[in-house]
């Protein structure tokens, strides 16, 4: 399959983003803001849904607060308190991941990815510039069973380098520069199912709210959406449930399609793969259907018109 930004809209590209870098933008735009940051705390739990305190594990108290937004991730701590019948379980499928050096833009301009049926898939994403300054990196990830994630790192790392590249050759010079599996991160992805959003005075956006797995390849995006919505929306308490109603209109395609993609790209099954390789391919070149593909792609994708406040 081979698809393209541009047939969304002429000239649209995507950008590939180093985390560490996201964050620092993120951080210097709250800091800019003058709103305190407090580090090194972890929430425990906390008191009352109307204007609520929170505690830490080190016993302290925060707050009260008008609105608590939760962002903590899939594996949220806050969401099981306030919602106690959500569910998140794990994909059996996950990845490992490590940022490399690619000195001569072999990748660039493209995410990459090479697989054999679904069970081995290797991919190569272009992120640009890194906090400390270094330049033309990408991110390698390699797709596994979680079950198999503790056998990667205690495991014959040679054996595996020599495997990932006997399978794309391209990439030997990125694998050269890994010294051994504790340069790799894990990444394991879990299908959060929710219902309501919020609780009392709080609410949970980002993967807290709908994590899927991540073959659109738009957490971050629906994440950062949520909150530039919230923002604009959300004044008080009560404001909370209407502005899930307007999410859902977007993220819940995005579920739904991460759901059904999944076994299409990440599992040990036959049929999967062949869908995958006989309908995607055309699927994805056919005109009209083509900008449909690339619009999901872009993050934009929802039911219904985008909000003023999302419009460029």
């Amino acid at each position: 399959m081979q698809m393209s930004y541009g047939v969304w809209q002429p000239g649209a590209f995507g950008l590939g983003v180093h985390r560490a870098a996201l964050f620092g933008v993120l951080l210097a735009a709250v800091q800019a803001a003058g709103t305190e940051v407090r580090t090194g705390v972890e929430v425990a739990g906390f008191d009352g849904l109307a204007q609520p305190t929170l505690t830490d594990t080190a016993g302290r108290a925060h707050g009260p607060f008008d609105i608590v937004v939760v962002a903590d991730g899939s594996a949220s701590s806050l969401r099981a308190k306030l919602r106690p019948r959500a569910r998140a379980p794990v994909y059996p499928w996950g990845a490992v991941w490590a940022n490399a050096r690619d000195a001569d833009g072999r990748f660039a301009g493209a995410l990459s990815q090479r697989y054999d049926r679904a069970s081995m898939m290797i991919g190569v994403l272009p992120i640009g510039r890194g906090p400390d300054g270094a330049d033309n990196l990408v991110s390698l990830f390699w797709s596994l069973p979680v079950a198999d994630m503790e056998t990667f790192y205690t495991g014959d790392f040679a054996a595996w380098r020599a495997r990932a590249a006997a399978a794309w050759p391209e990439i030997e010079p990125l694998l050269a520069g890994f010294e051994g599996p504790h340069a790799f991160s894990r990444a394991v992805y879990r299908d959060v199912a929710v219902g309501r959003w919020d609780a009392g005075a709080f609410v949970l956006i980002g993967d807290a709210a709908h994590g899927t797995s991540p073959q659109l390849g738009q957490g971050a995006n629906l994440g950062l959406i949520d909150a530039v919505e919230l923002a604009a929306r959300v004044q008080r308490p009560t404001d909370l449930a209407s502005f899930q109603r307007a999410r859902r209109l977007q993220t819940g395609p995005y579920q739904l399609f991460s759901r059904g993609l999944t076994p299409l790209f990440q599992s040990s099954g036959r049929l999967g793969p062949l869908v995958r390789n006989h309908l995607f391919a055309p699927f994805s070149q056919a005109p009209g259907l083509d900008r449909i593909a690339a619009s999901v792609l872009t993050g934009g994708f929802r039911l219904g018109a985008t909000p003023p406040e999302l419009r460029p």
